[in-house]
């Protein structure tokens, strides 16, 4: 097993997709990055803890590569806005990539400057690839949110779902069976 911590706006949202990726084993919503230990929900959506919301991602690399997860990452959130997804505002919500090796780092940078030097976005990104610190795991109310709320939460219905149907659509053949 690998792991892979990736921020992109809500972690409901990257949650969401990454569990549906065949070679995925577990998906835990938290923070990193930030200075306070042990932080909560309510800290974190002040912005002043320098946390952002994450996911961390058990993987088994002979099945998605770290590269494979990037592109699904890159494809269903918006690289290009600084400290935003949405209406989602604050560094909480920054794109984050939090490498836990070199090659990890090298992979991360690799896929921006091509993604970048491809034009795909039409404006740079600015995804922050920064070494893995602490990782602290979110609230129970925040782990596996989607599957268990899509169906009450607003949010769930206009933000998440659109970027599960996206992953659907552009990466069909890495989804698990069942999905």
């Amino acid at each position: 097993m690998e792991i892979a911590t990736l921020g992109g706006g809500c972690f409901w949202c990257v949650e969401a997709v990454m569990q549906r990726l065949h070679g995925v084993d577990t998906v835990v919503s938290g923070y990193e990055g930030g200075q306070v230990k042990d932080p909560t929900y309510k800290q974190i959506c002040t912005g002043l803890t320098g946390h952002a919301e994450v996911v961390q991602v058990s993987f088994e690399p002979e099945i998605i590569s770290f590269e494979e997860i990037l592109e699904v990452f890159f494809t269903t959130h918006d690289p290009t806005t600084l400290n935003r997804q949405g209406n989602d505002v604050g560094t909480q919500y920054r794109s984050v990539i939090f490498y836990h090796s070199p090659t990890q780092k090298a992979t991360a940078e690799k896929v921006i400057n091509e993604f970048n030097k491809e034009g795909l976005y039409g404006d740079p990104i600015v995804t922050e690839v920064s070494a893995s610190t602490t990782f602290y795991p979110a609230e129970d109310y925040h782990q596996n949110y989607y599957n268990e709320n899509s169906d009450k939460n607003p949010y769930c219905t206009f933000v998440v779902a659109p970027k599960v149907q996206k992953l659907r659509e552009k990466f069909k053949d890495k989804l698990k069976p069942q999905n």
